[in-house]
């Protein structure tokens, strides 16, 4: 056995004794050790602003400006990091909740209760307050986890990884319960989603390349989502200046996120009177925009949109707008382009937001809002692991419940089947 094979498998056996442990703790000790984290991050800025800074000086020069973007902590990422650590332990445990019981004709009661999944495994890129977050989450939820971040940000991890373990040990949880591997080596991960034995899901966030490297390689159940190609539907019958204030806040609030706009639909009878208003803020703000030939008429000096570019998650300052004939046919595209990630309407027509909300296949669906609120932070999940795009077991930002799976539980009393 080579000595990554050794660690992974020896990370595997120990989270499967915290989980084992965990499914014994109260809601408080987990409670405890979330608020416990939550402080040490809170006095460990200083450490964790300095180990991030090394990962992007050293990622200067290999990574673009998305990937930089998502590596970065600032304040603001640290404040929230710790405001999601706080909200979860302030959300309901699911764990041991019993629903659904009923008295069937035989005496017996029958019910489901919710459990944990058990171990999880995480493989993430860049975005290093996704280890706190994913640690947050999986713990309340009674599941213990092994993150693997990508090699841009090991030195972040680690800065975070030592807060998850002084929290945990604060309130009596083991140390295992939260495992971040710390090695570089890719064979790493091949090992994390062969582990069956181990570890029960995996959960990959990242590029394209990533997942559909994970979907095919590994032998343990993958909840994941390729890539969110988002859209922004402005209707006929739309309030032009919220859909203004909606498109513009879409794409531009930040550029390297799944629920980012990259495609803007804009029907016919309105498009004169919105795309100049909407193209002049978009090129004043520095974002490039490719449009179908009817834009073109209307935003002077764009490029024109080509076949891939409605098939592109841009995570960039690149927007594609089309003029489409009305509500049938912004429909149609959405079909045909979509990711079934997040896409959005914005109409003042009740029966077109109702038929939106209804035939779009998609994990968030939207109406008169901005599709950066497709986030389980802004839902009230207190953080997200992340947004599955599948449809079995959990679908959209995935949170406590998502993290956790039912039983049959039967009460009765010296019953026998007859």
């Amino acid at each position: 056995m080579t000595e990554i094979k050794q660690m992974m498998h020896d990370m595997g056996r120990h989270a499967r004794q915290a989980a084992m442990a965990l499914g014994r703790a109260t809601t408080k000790a987990k409670n405890l050790a979330l608020h416990a984290i939550a402080d040490h991050i809170d006095k460990q800025r200083t450490e964790i602003l300095a180990a991030n800074a090394s990962d992007l000086e050293a990622g200067q020069d290999k990574l673009d400006d998305a990937l930089l973007d998502r590596l970065e902590l600032n304040k603001d990422r640290i404040d929230g990091m710790i405001d999601g650590l706080q909200q979860i332990a302030l959300l309901p445990d699911p764990v041991g909740a019993i629903s659904d019981l009923n008295m069937r004709p035989s005496g017996i009661q029958v019910g489901k209760m919710r459990v944990p999944l058990g171990v999880i495994g995480i493989i993430y890129e860049s975005r290093p307050n996704v280890t706190a977050d994913a640690a947050g989450l999986c713990l309340k939820s009674g599941n213990a986890s092994i993150l693997r971040g990508g090699s841009e940000s090991l030195h972040s991890n680690r800065a975070i990884a030592q807060c998850l373990h002084t929290g945990l040990a604060q309130a009596g949880l083991p140390a295992q319960t939260v495992q971040v591997v710390e090695t570089a080596d890719r064979s790493a991960v091949g090992e994390l989603i062969t582990m069956s034995q181990w570890v029960d899901v995996i959960i990959p966030r990242g590029g394209k390349s990533l997942i559909e490297r994970i979907s095919r390689e590994a032998s343990i159940a993958v909840i994941k989502h390729l890539h969110g190609i988002c859209h922004v539907y402005i209707d006929d019958k739309a309030d032009l200046e919220k859909a203004v204030a909606i498109a513009f806040n879409a794409k531009t609030q930040r550029y390297g996120t799944c629920n980012t706009l990259e495609t803007l639909l804009v029907a016919e009878a309105v498009a004169e009177h919105v795309l100049p208003a909407l193209g002049k803020l978009y090129l004043e703000k520095g974002v490039e925009l490719r449009g179908c030939a009817r834009t073109r008429d209307i935003i002077a000096g764009i490029n024109l949109a080509s076949e891939s570019d409605w098939e592109t998650e841009y995570l960039a300052p690149i927007l594609s707008i089309r003029v489409v004939d009305g509500f049938d046919q912004a429909l149609q595209h959405i079909d045909q382009y979509g990711s079934h990630h997040t896409d959005a309407i914005v109409t003042d027509d009740i029966q077109r937001a109702r038929r939106f909300l209804r035939e779009v296949d998609s994990s968030s669906v939207m109406v008169n809002a901005s599709t950066r609120f497709a986030d389980g932070f802004e839902y009230g999940l207190g953080a997200e692991i992340g947004i599955s795009t599948d449809k079995l077991h959990v679908r959209g930002p995935v949170g406590l419940h998502g993290l956790t799976t039912e039983k049959f539980v039967v009460l009765g009393d010296g019953h026998i089947r007859g």
